[in-house]
């Protein structure tokens, strides 16, 4: 099979030469349609892994003890493994390809899913949060830029909407899976992370056999620096920042402190139960990008943001009214709400952004949309330890209420400079 000429002199093959004899690596632009599905794996095992633990700190609580303070801690542990990592593995993949920055994050995920099976005091659960945030940070960066260059240029819509779906469908099958293995199998805590390690260990065969390529001059500028893009792709930037912080942020909550409201609201501790509403919450932000896919930008922008917005209102309503079902609703609204502002950032940068800085500008809009997902949530939990856990959902859901309408301001506002479609 002949290389395709489509690809940019500039750029040269992630692996060796072939051997004579041998069908030569098919290049990035070439790559079949296929290829852009199972380039999207890896995103998906390793957010598996994100949110894995989430049904199971309710044992870990019994056994060790903790409040609920120290688990937003735990879980902004996470946070500040995946900003550090954002730092260094944007400008490291499109410096030296996405290989190079793929497989040792799926190692260190490896080792994650190791210190957490045999996990016994809090110092080991940070660690293992933050090792799976080093490793979420690189395959948001380099996992989602390398599905943009197996698609090549003429599918960039097909990539985004892929490569986003991965992230939100793995970030919500790992707590379900979790829970129910951990509810009916032997050693929960253990016999989880032996399957995600098993997950892990498929993707990085599809990483080693990924067409992909990686360029032949090294930019210029610090190899650990605040994450960017051009200047011309600011504006579309900021304007995937706005409405993708408050969503993330609204399903960090959810995740942190969804198994002490069902606790609270409910009266249990069931982990599937736990670990289904995280999965359905990401089941409506992987449903809901399929769903508006065609849409305008501007569109997917906006219904974002008004998403997240209706999702707090509805968070305030949940805990006062004691309410399961409302609560259950409002963690579909914020999981709509993450999954369409993640679709529309996504969207704007791969059509603004040249490949050589795509892994840096993927990671400038998860520092964005990440800083207040560790911020605000670890706030809220330590204030629902101070004044109750309704007042805290309550004061966090007004705040964040207010971010994500300001979000949709600024999208309405800039309605003229941003494209519809590609």
């Amino acid at each position: 099979m002949s290389e395709s000429r489509t690809v940019p002199a500039e750029a040269v093959d992630e692996q060796q030469p072939p051997a004579a004899g041998e069908r030569p690596e098919v290049s990035a632009s070439a790559a079949p349609t296929w290829w852009v599905w199972l380039a999207a794996w890896p995103v998906t095992a390793v957010f598996i892994l994100s949110n894995a633990a989430t049904p199971l700190y309710v044992l870990w609580q019994s056994d060790i003890g903790f409040s609920k303070g120290t688990l937003t801690v735990i879980f902004a542990c996470y946070i500040a493994g995946l900003l550090g990592s954002l730092l260094v593995s944007g400008v490291v993949s499109d410096r030296l390809g996405r290989k190079p920055v793929l497989l040792p994050a799926l190692a260190l995920a490896v080792a994650a899913c190791v210190i957490f099976a045999t996990a016994s005091s809090v110092v080991a659960l940070v660690v293992a949060r933050l090792f799976t945030g080093i490793a979420v940070g690189a395959v948001v960066s380099a996992g989602m830029a390398a599905v943009t260059d197996v698609a090549g240029p003429g599918h960039k819509r097909l990539a985004a909407l892929l490569a986003s779906c991965a992230m939100v469908f793995g970030a919500g099958l790992g707590p379900l899976l979790a829970g129910i293995l951990s509810e009916s199998v032997p050693a929960p805590t253990v016999t989880v992370f032996v399957v995600e390690i098993i997950l892990l260990a498929t993707a990085v065969l599809v990483v080693l056999r990924m067409p992909v390529r990686r360029p032949a001059k090294a930019a210029k500028g610090a190899w650990v620096r605040v994450p960017g893009v051009p200047h011309s792709a600011g504006r579309q930037l900021v304007l995937g920042i706005a409405v993708f912080a408050p969503g993330i942020t609204a399903t960090s909550f959810v995740l942190s402190l969804g198994p002490s409201l069902l606790s609270g609201l409910l009266g249990t501790t069931s982990r599937i139960v736990a670990g289904a509403m995280a999965f359905v919450m990401f089941l409506a932000a992987t449903g809901v990008q399929f769903a508006v896919q065609k849409l305008g930008r501007r569109t997917i922008l906006t219904a974002g943001a008004v998403s997240t917005t209706l999702g707090m209102v509805t968070l305030i309503i949940a805990v006062h009214m004691s309410s399961v079902l409302v609560l259950i609703a409002s963690a579909l609204l914020a999981g709509a709400g993450q999954g369409m502002g993640q679709l529309g950032g996504l969207s704007l940068l791969n059509s603004s952004v040249p490949p050589q800085r795509l892994a840096e500008a993927n990671a400038a809009l998860n520092v964005g949309g990440y800083v207040p997902a560790g911020i605000l949530p670890v706030s809220a939990g330590y204030l629902s330890d101070a004044v109750g856990l309704t007042s805290g959902a309550t004061i966090f859901g007004i705040v964040l209420m207010g971010l994500a309408v300001v979000g949709g301001l600024v999208v309405v506002a800039g309605r003229r400079r941003v494209p519809e479609s590609a």
